[in-house]
This record gives structure tokens, C-alpha cells and sequence, in this order.
């Protein structure tokens, strides 16, 4: 398992990337490795998609540190 400051990382990545289309992203990854059995990495995936979701301002859809 990915410690704090990676997972922070990641999912700041992914919102550099994904921008907008983030949690969309996060979630076919999460469903991608759903249907392969990978629990460790849904867990992983799943810790990136609560600090994506706090990152993100939904009403803008851009990240927080933007604004």
C-alpha cells in the first residue's frame, strides 16, 4: 500500500491529467481493477478517489488549488 504523501500525490496527478474528467477516471480504474480481482489496488485507487475528491471543487470542476 501506498503511503499518505503518495496517495496525496497521485491524485493530484490524476487532476493534472484528467482535469475535470478526473473522478470519472478514478472510477473506470477502480472498475477496471474491480473485474481483475485486484483488491489491493481498488483499495489503493479507492484511497486516491477520497483525496481526489477533496481536491476537486465540483461546482467549477476544477481543482481547488487553481482557484
Amino acid at each position: 500500500m501506498l503511503d499518505d504523501w503518495e496517495l496525496w500525490a497521485c491524485a493530484q496527478q490524476v487532476i493534472q491529467q484528467h482535469k475535470s474528467d478526473a473522478p470519472r477516471h478514478v472510477a473506470i480504474r477502480i472498475g477496471e481493477l474491480a473485474a481483475a480481482g485486484d483488491t489491493d489496488g481498488v483499495e489503493a485507487w479507492s484511497e486516491i478517489a477520497r483525496r481526489v475528491d477533496q481536491l476537486m471543487d465540483y461546482r467549477s470542476g476544477r481543482p481547488l488549488s487553481k482557484q
